[in-house]
């Protein structure tokens, strides 16, 4: 009885450890095949035969800006989405990679920016950084230093190879971005990724004015000495040290071309003058740099036009076309202060001009 029990715990140990031998053989696979294909890019740079899947900003960006070979990127919020890269190749020659957050705040371009300004990564030993386009988007200057849009996986952001099991014994990077792209045999046109849902036929004024929540009226007003210290600070920590500290990369900075229903949500927040107030103090510190190139879209033709949009702020991607030829070629440029307060001069007339009453007077 003794020996049958001896053997039958023996076989049992056996069993379990040939079990867990298999766990452990099948945990090692996936982690190599992680490692090998690196969806993510968070070891190397993208095999040249797979489909890669890119659709994650907030897991694929850190990778890209890490171990892609670009000469330019691309910096913001869902202002920039609609960008090709190709036409940046066309227009400028450079060689760029979109690293948009939607509903980026600054810390989020700060986060993104210290990577790629990392003289340690894969990318910087390829290429210095001859460009960065940032979108300046005004709204998000008031948000604490160290707030981000979505909380981070930080172990993709970090230098800690411990806690990269999160990645390489990841179910979904397996099957979503690993096994789905292998069975669909098509991967992401990496010129076009993060491109908005919106097709043609959602930018029109009707589906705008049929989706548009008005703000209430702020009875308070919101005064430029209540904006002013959080857009400072947000400045000098997330922004200028980056322009300081490369003074041979090229920053195109440019506030993006919102509808002028976004001036209508400006006013019904009662923040107009204070608005305005920003975005003069913005382009004043900017331009102390020679390295800045500075662009102002917003009193544009189109932006009274909303057939140009999808929404309020978000505006077609032939416009992101345009703007990629003003970079070329300086259209919209402002070189000075007293530039701004001409360009600010005619926004403000635009706002003043246009027909709102008209506008919230239908039934869209």
């Amino acid at each position: 009885m003794d020996n049958n029990k001896k053997d039958k715990n023996s076989i049992g140990k056996r069993c379990f450890l040939a079990l867990l031998a298999m766990l452990l053989l099948f945990f090692a696979a996936c982690s190599c095949l992680v490692i090998y294909v690196d969806p993510f890019f968070h070891y190397h740079e993208p095999l040249e035969s797979f489909p890669y899947i890119v659709d994650n900003q907030l897991s694929q960006n850190p990778g890209m800006a890490q171990n892609m070979k670009y000469d330019s990127c691309i910096i913001g919020s869902s202002m920039t989405v609609n960008f090709d890269t190709d036409d940046f190749h066309e227009f400028m020659g450079l060689n760029t990679v979109k690293l948009s957050y939607s509903g980026a705040y600054p810390k989020d371009d700060s986060n993104i920016l210290s990577i790629v300004f990392d003289r340690s990564t894969y990318a910087r030993h390829s290429s210095d950084v001859k460009a960065v386009f940032l979108a300046m988007d005004v709204p998000t200057m008031t948000a604490q230093t160290d707030t981000t849009k979505y909380p981070l996986p930080e172990y993709l952001y970090d230098d800690n190879i411990f806690n990269d099991v999160k990645y390489v014994l990841n179910k979904d990077v397996l099957l979503q971005y690993i096994m789905r792209p292998l069975i669909q045999k098509k991967g992401s046109n990496l010129s076009e990724i993060y491109f908005s849902w919106w097709t043609p036929e959602y930018y029109n004024i009707q589906w705008v004015m049929h989706t548009y929540e008005e703000p209430e009226k702020n009875p308070e007003e919101v005064t430029w000495e209540m904006v002013y210290p959080k857009t400072k600070e947000n400045l000098e920590v997330n922004i200028l040290p980056f322009i300081e500290q490369n003074p041979d990369t090229e920053f195109y900075v440019f506030y993006p071309p919102y509808s002028i229903l976004y001036w209508h949500n400006v006013m019904q927040e009662n923040s107009y003058d204070a608005t305005f107030a920003q975005y003069r103090y913005i382009a004043e510190r900017l331009l102390e740099y020679d390295n800045v190139h500075l662009y102002y879209f917003q009193n544009m033709e189109e932006v009274t036009d909303l057939n140009n949009y999808a929404d309020y702020s978000h505006y077609k991607p032939e416009i992101n076309r345009y703007m990629v030829e003003c970079f070329a070629n300086g259209t919209h440029e402002v070189h000075s202060v007293d530039e701004m307060d001409n360009e600010l001069l005619k926004m403000k007339q635009i706002i003043a001009d246009f027909d709102y009453d008209t506008l919230f007077s239908k039934d869209w």
